[in-house]
């Protein structure tokens, strides 16, 4: 209920014939251009702090620009972007529009390689300096290189300290900087090779030059690069020279979607976007493997090559509970069996009277999930259904029947988002008392005191919108019981991998696990773990293990929901409330395909990850655990 950062989204577009052809077949050579933005915008939902767009131009001759990039901060930066390089057409006559050549040689933004990025920060740094695609420029064309990807690194500290090594100066200590200059110079190294090679065939001046442009293998830089990070990624580039690139991690963490026909080469970090922007079918589209890259060269010949062997089968499940568009036929299946498999859970907490039981969801998201557990009540009583009529030991009457065959599930539009809180309003109260009128509900859709109320979320993270805004506007109501339920499991442990996921203490998984050790007198438990993360820091990151589990251990996950309560319930709050929460099994059931589920179960894929955690914890112990034990 409470929204996260999503992750970045990305896209690409190759054009595989002359600019010509798309003039004449669609009406315009924008068509590279205009796909690239349909992409974006059905991506939007993937970053809204910021999106750019980079461009090359093949055709471009010297002393002219080849390489063109825009940038814009802000949730309607997709909008801007495509305005400012619209305006840049805006002195051409129609008839220059029209014509090709004069658009190639005259124009900014027209080409055949097209990127873009949809931005969410992962490391909480802003301003128009960190939106991607990032821009390396050379005079040679086969070294200008623009990157851009959906990704976090887990040990940029480490790639830091081998560019510093290696002689390199980076101007900026950020992931997207720091990636552009150790792959730009792995790409200068293999331009450098080609250079070399041309000049023992006796070549010189601009056939060197074409033959560079015509040898470089992409697939070099990415060997000798990727090989180091240890991250969650998709990573995505196009050179000055034609290359274009899309690479996917070895643990398969983050995704990437493509399609090819005799026009076009694309990518997308989401199947439905190809779907929709080339009306395709879902079969069309091929998922980018695990530590492949999808790369298309100069002359256009495309192919997928094994860059990293797989090192694990870690496909994020949170992608699929929350964050990509629930009209992939995979997810919305996916989705709706989340909810489904809730059903018995969910029969206990209202003690089996579906008469008096009434369904909603909060929020929009969640919707999908809520006609899966819908399916689910619906199957139930029409069971209970059959098995009535069964058990008759005489003929049923119309009434009879009537009243049987009318019992159904009720389903509400409960609550409504109104506002959207302005975060320029600093001071406590005021700010607590708008959130609490963020949402409003349906007045007079149960009955008081005599009806259940469930609602189902697709996660519960923070808990914050449940204690300052959901909780109070459902309790106006009078239900006799709340049922709050998620259709994921209890997020446990923080994510590394391009999710913005809160820290430690601001789980309330976690906090109501850290009351319960307290309560219970356990505080040796939170000291040992302390000390054992400690201890865990001081290895190979390749030996360490996430201690942070341990924490958990000596509770049910029933016992936690019920402190989570104690501890979200507002002020005044008399209606019973219970917490429903999928479990681990019941996730793997309905997303078998994705098994990456370190945010539930503390398992990471990666050592970066694992180092992370146990860090994550010493901070929590030593910044706000042993401040809070001082008062």
């Amino acid at each position: 209920m409470e929204p996260l950062k999503h992750e970045c989204g990305v896209a690409m577009v190759r054009l595989l014939k002359p600019l010509e052809y798309y003039q004449q077949k669609y009406g315009t050579w924008m068509y590279g251009l205009n796909k690239l933005y349909l992409m974006m915008e059905k991506q939007h939902n993937r970053g809204q702090e910021g999106a750019g767009m980079a461009c090359v131009n093949l055709d471009a001759v010297p002393g002219s620009e080849y390489m063109f990039r825009e940038r814009a901060e802000g949730s309607n930066a997709i909008t801007e972007i495509f305005g400012n390089v619209h305006k840049k057409f805006g002195k051409a006559t129609t008839q220059q529009l029209s014509d090709v050549e004069y658009a190639k040689h005259n124009l900014p933004f027209v080409g055949e390689l097209y990127m873009g990025h949809l931005r969410y920060s992962t490391t909480g740094k802003s301003g128009l300096s960190f939106v991607h695609p990032f821009l390396r420029r050379n005079n040679w064309r086969a070294k200008n290189l623009c990157l851009c990807g959906n990704f976090n690194m887990t040990n940029i500290d480490e790639i830091f300290e081998k560019l510093v090594k290696q002689g390199q100066s980076p101007r900026i200590y950020g992931d997207g900087y720091i990636t552009l200059e150790f792959m730009g110079h792995r790409l200068d190294r293999e331009v450098e090779r080609n250079f070399v090679d041309g000049k023992n065939l006796g070549l010189k001046d601009q056939e060197i030059t074409n033959y560079i442009e015509d040898n470089v293998k992409i697939s070099n830089v990415l060997k000798s690069t990727m090989a180091d990070f240890d991250g969650g990624y998709v990573m995505c580039g196009i050179t000055g020279s034609g290359e274009m690139f899309s690479m996917r991690d070895p643990w398969g963490i983050r995704p990437a979607f493509w399609y090819k026909d005799d026009e076009i080469v694309v990518l997308a970090s989401e199947r439905p976007v190809l779907q929709t922007t080339f009306d395709l079918e879902c079969d069309d589209i091929h998922e980018l493997e695990p530590g492949c890259a999808l790369i298309v060269k100069k002359n256009c010949e495309a192919s997928v090559e094994r860059i990293l062997e797989k090192r694990g089968d870690c496909k994020c499940s949170f992608e699929r509970i929350y964050f990509s568009r629930g009209s992939d036929r995979d997810i919305y299946k996916e989705r709706k069996k989340l909810g489904e498999q809730l059903t018995p859970t969910i029969l206990k907490a209202v003690d089996y009277d579906t008469e008096h039981t009434v369904f909603s969801f909060i929020p929009n998201t969640a919707e999908v999930a809520f006609y899966g557990m819908l399916g689910g009540f619906k199957r139930y009583i029409n069971e209970q259904k059959i098995k009535s009529i069964m058990d008759m030991d005489h003929k049923p009457s119309y009434e009879e029947l009537t009243n049987l065959l009318h019992q159904y599930v009720r389903s509400e539009k409960i609550a409504w988002k109104d506002i959207k809180l302005r975060t320029f309003i600093t001071e406590g109260t005021s700010r607590n008392d708008l959130a609490s009128h963020v949402y409003d509900v349906t007045y007079e859709s149960l009955e008081p005191y005599k009806d259940n109320l469930v609602i189902i979320d697709d996660s519960i993270v923070r808990g914050t919108t449940l204690k300052e805004s959901i909780l109070k506007i459902l309790d106006r109501l009078h239900p006799k019981k709340i049922v709050i339920v998620s259709s994921s499991p209890q997020i446990r442990y923080p994510d590394y991998y391009g999710i913005d996921m809160p820290s430690l203490e601001e789980f309330c998984v976690f906090r109501a696990t850290i009351e319960l050790l307290k309560e219970r007198g356990m505080y040796q438990l939170i000291e040992d773990t302390y000390n054992k993360c400690k201890a865990e820091l001081k290895k190979p990151k390749a030996e360490m293990q996430n201690c942070v589990r341990d924490i958990y251990k000596p509770f049910t996950v029933d016992e936690i929901n019920r402190k989570i309560i104690e501890m979200l319930r507002p002020e005044g709050m008399t209606t019973p409330v219970e917490l429903v929460y999928q479990s681990i099994e019941g996730l793997h059931e309905a997303i078998p395909g994705h098994k990456g589920d370190w945010y539930f179960t503390g398992i990471y894929p990666t050592p970066g990850g694992v180092k992370l955690v146990n860090h994550a914890f010493v901070e929590y112990v030593e910044n706000v655990y042993k401040y809070e034990q001082k008062f």
